[in-house]
């Protein structure tokens, strides 16, 4: 009897165990109806005050942006934008490389250093071009030119150079010194990407060119390959020729055919004609008839 009730007393406290160690329904239902609070995300520009460089009343803020700018396209025009129009009185000075380090440290550019000079001097964003600007940035050249901040994407980029001590990002120090001003990249356009896109299509720009008038000498074209391009084009203008011949010729033949059948159809010109010469020769004799002439 005393080991029945022992048992038993077990088995209650176990089902108590079991009820405590079980969640209610009240509880889930109350957590999932909490809303879940979003995270702060950090600004894209901090704050600033009025009379604080940068604002209306406070002095322009002189933001720098820096690059090769070969080919400028609106990639390149969209993010200088962004430097511009980062806080409402910015000062905005562009850095463009000269040939010579960027043919050593990059490779080369399709555009010389003057016409990339000259091409951002023509962005109504930009308000001062540096020429010849470093390929790393130092405390001398930002006092130099009194820079606040830098622009560039997040994205580290590599120091071929070596000059800043750190290879995976030439602007590991403008980071480090909080002077740098994140920017956007935009996606589908690089200059990079039209010059794949131009190379994809090399014999199509060639006869291009050769059809505008320029010699293979000029575009670096062996002679051979200008003679086989020019063959080709030869040989498509006789295709063109003869496609053009053959289409005014039978052109022309369905022309006549339809003119045929316009002719003597049922609604044609001269089945109509008839119709109206035997109406009026009917009408005449039915005239001629009761007048008793005939």
């Amino acid at each position: 009897m005393a080991r029945n009730d022992k048992r038993k007393r077990q088995e209650e406290e176990e089902e108590e165990e079991e009820i405590v160690s079980i969640p209610s329904d009240e509880s889930d239902t109350s957590d999932e109806e909490k809303p879940i609070k979003p995270v702060p995300s950090e600004p894209v520009r901090r704050e600033i005050e009025e009379g604080e460089p940068g604002s209306l009343t406070g002095r322009p803020l002189r933001l720098f942006a820096d690059g090769i700018f070969d080919m400028f396209h609106f990639g390149h025009a969209r993010a200088l934008q962004q430097c511009k129009q980062a806080y409402p009185n910015v000062y905005l000075l562009v850095g463009c490389c000269n040939d010579e380090m960027t043919h050593r440290l990059k490779g080369r550019t399709v555009m010389t250093e003057e016409e990339r000079y000259e091409s951002l001097r023509h962005c109504k964003w930009v308000d001062e071009v540096i020429e010849g600007s470093p390929w790393v940035l130092t405390d001398e050249f930002l006092d130099e030119h009194r820079i606040d901040f830098v622009c560039h994407d997040a994205i580290p980029y590599t120091d071929a150079s070596g000059q800043s001590g750190d290879g995976d990002d030439v602007y590991a120090h403008i980071k480090a010194i909080g002077k740098f001003h994140e920017t956007q990249r935009t996606e589908g356009i690089s200059t990079s990407d039209l010059i794949i896109r131009i190379i994809s299509e090399y014999d199509t720009f060639i006869r291009r060119n050769l059809k505008r008038g320029y010699s293979g000498k000029e575009m670096n074209v062996p002679f051979m390959k200008e003679k086989v391009i020019k063959l080709d084009m030869a040989m498509d203008k006789v295709k063109h020729d003869i496609e053009d011949y053959f289409h005014k010729v039978f052109g022309k033949a369905e022309d006549v055919q339809h003119s045929f059948l316009n002719l003597f159809s049922k609604e044609g010109a001269l089945r109509t004609s008839l119709r109206k010469r035997r109406k009026i020769l009917r009408e005449s004799l039915a005239d001629m008839a009761r007048e008793g002439l005939c």
